[in-house]
């Protein structure tokens, strides 16, 4: 019998992320991946559409910039060579994480792990036994019923991702996060593309504000985006697949080369025998508490199998989280200031509290808005398509704004803009440590940044 101090199982962010913690610490770590290491953020999502994001991101500004003798949507994609660039820096993240996790304190076992008892997994009948398991099994994309889904040609984002030809059309089901940003990558690639979202609006979890805008922005770039629209069925015929959908009592249809099916993930609860070792779960994953510990004792859940937002950087923090548990190490990490992001042209990032949530909770509040029309290096870069809201508690201060260590409070904030995701760290931290406005407009930023816009 192996046996080491901890088994993770899953080599996604959060579970090598913890081994590599968890080695520094000086624990013995078996780690077990039934795939490639990186988990689906590196094999199969967040990086790979973030290399074709940044292609697109160049299409445009070649097409936009007026400089290079081209007119906007006038330049070519050579597609193979996008993907090929997007195979390179999977094949360097995915070997910079094997070496890391080459540490003598830490074992990598490829295979799929299965439970023998609380203590003790085996991989193909050799068996691994410690005194603490993280589970980190991840997600898998779900695929509604939808008659015709398993028309070769209906793909999710894996199949998506290894394409090595443009379709001319394209329809996305689904306007979250994955369907958008691959909806703006095809887009400035010259595709067709159409998206059907189910609710009101698209980023059913944004706010609405940025959502609405967000949509006007998209729809200028040469793509379709309709909402409450009910899909039916897939169909294929002699124009393509024919996508059938009911939009507010009236039948319509769309014609496409591809289908993505974008509605989202689910939980990996079938990658390993849970139930059989009596670990409770809910209708989104594995039920856990506050220190991502499950109804078992000793064995912990991080990650995209618990449900929640599936964010890689999530399951990091939840890592560490779990890890600090296991070591008996206070920390003061708040899992409910998750900062989100959208890589669509433009981006689309938040953190804390909408102002719809404010309302519901009965939370008094006042909202700073603000437009990147207006910030000198926006207008420089050529964006100027954007807003930032602060949410702030309500309170009396000077000049009407809130202020002091109770009113003022930073609650929420949320952009639309050029580098959203990463202007949303800056009110991330300010949140962690409790600031308020005042304290916000106390710092000095530099001239001409993006970050001016919170000024």
């Amino acid at each position: 019998m192996n046996r080491s101090d901890i088994i993770i199982i899953g080599a996604g962010p959060g579970g090598y992320e913890t081994a590599l913690l968890a080695a520094s610490r000086g624990k013995s770590v078996t780690i077990i991946e039934a795939g490639h290491v990186g988990g689906t953020c590196l094999n199969e999502g967040c990086i790979l559409t973030k290399s074709l994001c940044r292609s697109a991101e160049i299409v445009r500004e070649i097409g936009e910039s007026g400089t290079f003798g081209v007119k906007s949507g006038g330049c070519e994609v050579d597609f193979r060579a996008v993907m090929e660039r997007k195979n390179t820096v999977v094949e360097q993240l995915r070997s910079g994480v094997e070496t890391l996790l080459g540490h003598k304190l830490i074992t990598l076992v490829h295979g799929r792990a299965a439970f023998k008892s609380a203590d003790t997994v085996t991989v193909d009948g050799t068996g691994y036994t410690a005194s603490d398991i993280i589970i980190a099994t991840g997600s898998k994309a779900y695929i509604p019923p939808i008659p015709g889904a398993d028309d070769p040609d209906v793909i999710t984002s894996r199949e998506f991702l290894g394409m090595d030809s443009l379709p001319g059309r394209l329809c996305i089901i689904g306007a979250g996060v994955i369907g958008l940003e691959l909806a703006s990558v095809m887009a400035a690639f010259g595709v067709q593309v159409t998206v059907l979202e189910y609710c009101r609006e698209i980023l059913p979890r944004f706010d609405a504000d940025i959502a609405k805008r967000l949509k006007q922005s998209l729809v200028k770039s040469d793509m379709s985006i309709v909402n409450q629209a009910m899909v039916q069925s897939i169909e294929r015929g002699e124009s393509g697949l024919e996508v059938k959908y009911d939009l507010k009592g009236r039948s319509e249809s769309v014609f496409a080369d591809k289908v993505l099916v974008a509605v989202g993930r689910r939980a990996d609860t079938d990658a390993m025998n849970f139930s059989d070792m009596g670990i409770a779960m809910t209708p989104k994953g594995i039920e856990v508490d506050g220190n991502m510990q499950t109804s078992v004792p000793h064995i912990y859940a991080i990650g995209d199998v618990v449900g929640g937002y599936m964010l890689a950087h999530e399951a990091v923090a939840q890592g560490r989280k779990a890890l600090d548990h296991i070591c008996g190490i206070e920390n003061d990490i708040d899992l409910s200031l998750m900062p989100s992001a959208v890589f669509t042209s433009p981006e689309a990032a938040c953190v804390g509290l909408t102002e719809q949530q404010c309302k519901e909770q009965g939370i008094p509040y006042t909202c700073r808005k603000t437009f990147f029309r207006s910030n000198g290096k926006a207008v420089c870069m050529g964006q100027t398509d954007g807003i930032c809201k602060i949410i702030v508690a309500a309170g009396a201060g000077h000049d009407g704004l809130p202020s002091g260590d109770a009113d003022g409070k930073i609650l929420g904030c949320h952009l639309m803009g050029p580098h959203a995701s990463d202007l949303i760290q800056e009110i991330t931290a300010l949140m962690s440590c409790g600031a308020t406005l005042h304290r916000l407009e106390s710092i000095i930023h530099p001239h001409p940044t993006l970050s001016e816009v919170f000024l």
